[in-house]
């Protein structure tokens, strides 16, 4: 598979808000760049007011630390920019360190395709804080929008129930790299292929499509236009039948596909991209059987969303598979994850680890201190819970976590009635690259194989039941305490 730095042939270390070279500036100037730091990305609630999300974007992640440095050009650049008194904003000796420097830093994160909740670090980044620092905005970018994109897939999915779903949002999606990275994605999160040939090349999604209304229009008539296109993909023919009347082009779409089996080639369907797809599917459906063609597909697409889906397979829609364009590749109707990435523990002179914690009027924004992980523990075969802890505490025996948000919300865990795991595994180790990759297909089926292991009750679209994640009962009362401590210490 290509990867991001292919893509766009450049270096990507400047692929970054501006505060944070600012800040590794002054973290250099005042000899702050080598100390150990620990910070933490994650989200603090589920989009599109679901149960779970789908983590996603790791292996950009993995690329852009692969090959994190700062070019002669990027170097030329920042030596370009000047302060408010027309002089050079930075430091030669900074920009000598910035070209010089190589990533040092420890990376732990969840696998793409595992399920995760709000507050759960998907990525851990632990090492110099300058380095730490200066790859937030990249990282953010990168976890946010897959994220985002996989769970609208999976909700899709689920609402097509088992049905294939075809992701065909090139063309509505923000940009470049936002189709790219859309239909990885959305292939992660469960879709059958994508319409996006560059992203069937570099990714290796299979890659789907049927005609436009422009293949119609361009013949004298209808029936030209289904006879030219069967004969010049006869074993690749799904006809578009609604660019000027449903019925007769379903009437049209059967005299062709009859006509091609006595030739010995078979159909592979007929698309509905417009009006009650509940009623031409179903009218479409019976004209077929009666035609002695019930092998041949139904697809429809028209703005379609895991809402309009479920809804159409309540109406006992006849429709085999789903395209889906703009609300899947847009996120429609939440554009953004809102994932953030925080300081969570800073090294001491004595080498010792010291918990940090931003507090805010939000207490939604409050954020966990600590070195963390995430430990998923599991019950008769489904999901009964995450907890997340500080790697420094003992967990033997039985524990109890408590509801960042609710003290009166806790259970207790015993590891012996039940199996765990830590989610957070290993990617990259004093700057070297530990992780392995995995494929697209084994990343589409470990979301499945999660998907199967969480309660339908949390995988609703209304009112969804909330899965219990919670902090270790001691994690709970360091942060608790470090909120008093500041709030006394800001009154």
């Amino acid at each position: 598979m290509d990867n991001i730095q292919s893509t766009y042939k450049n270096s990507m270390a400047l692929l970054t808000d501006f505060y944070e070279i600012t800040m590794a500036y002054g973290f250099w100037k005042n000899e702050m760049h080598q100390q150990k730091a620990a910070f933490n990305l994650f989200f603090r609630n589920n989009p599109f007011s679901g149960g779970f999300s789908i983590a996603c974007g790791l292996e950009y992640v993995v690329d852009f630390l692969n090959h994190f440095s700062f070019t002669d050009s990027d170097i030329d650049y920042l030596a370009s920019l000047n302060g408010n008194d027309g002089k050079p904003l930075f430091e030669k000796g900074f920009l000598d360190y910035l070209q010089h420097m190589t990533f040092e830093c420890d990376v732990e994160a969840i696998p793409e395709g595992t399920i995760v909740f709000p507050n759960e670090p998907l990525i851990k980044v632990k090492g110099p804080l300058l380095q730490c620092q200066l790859i937030e905005s990249a990282l953010l970018n990168f976890i946010n929008f897959q994220t985002l994109i996989a769970t609208k897939a999976a909700r899709i999915s689920i609402a097509a129930k088992g049905d294939p779903v075809m992701e065909f949002g090139l063309r509505r999606a923000q940009g470049i790299d936002g189709s790219l990275s859309a239909s990885r994605a959305s292939f992660i999160g469960g879709c059958a292929g994508t319409s996006n040939v560059l992203a069937g090349k570099k990714f290796n999604i299979p890659v789907l499509g049927t005609h436009a209304h422009s293949w119609v229009q361009a013949f004298e008539d209808e029936l030209k236009a289904f006879d030219a296109f069967a004969n010049t993909l006869p074993n690749n023919t799904i006809f578009l039948v609604d660019t000027y009347n449903t019925p007769r082009g379903i009437d049209k779409a059967i005299e062709i596909t009859k006509k091609m089996e006595t030739r010995g080639h078979k159909i592979n369907g007929i698309r509905l991209d417009s009006g009650d797809l509940a009623y031409f599917s179903q009218l479409a459906r019976g004209k077929l059987r009666e035609a002695g063609l019930s092998h041949v597909k139904i697809v429809a697409s028209n703005d379609l969303d895991e809402h309009l889906v479920a809804s159409l397979k309540d109406q006992e829609a006849e429709i085999d598979s789903w395209g889906i364009g703009t609300k899947l590749v847009t996120a429609y109707d939440q554009p953004a994850l809102g994932g953030v990435y925080k300081l969570s523990a800073i090294e001491n002179k004595n080498g010792e680890w010291e918990n940090r914690i931003k507090l805010s009027e939000q207490s939604i924004k409050i954020n966990i201190p600590g070195l963390q992980q995430v430990k998923r523990f599991y019950k008769d075969g489904k999901m009964a819970g995450d907890m997340i802890f500080d790697e420094r505490t003992d967990l033997s025996g039985t524990v109890r976590m408590i509801d960042p948000a609710d003290p009166t919300r806790s259970k207790k865990l015993n590891k012996e009635e039940l199996t765990c795991e830590d989610l957070l595994k290993p990617v990259f180790c004093k700057g070297q690259c530990v992780y392995e990759k995995e494929s697209i297909q084994k990343l589409q089926e470990r979301t499945s194989a999660q998907l199967n292991l969480l309660d339908k009750t949390i995988k609703r679209f209304a009112n969804p039941h909330r899965y219990p994640v919670g902090l270790e009962e001691g994690l709970y009362q360091r942060r608790l305490d470090l909120i008093l401590k500041y709030k006394q210490e800001s009154e």
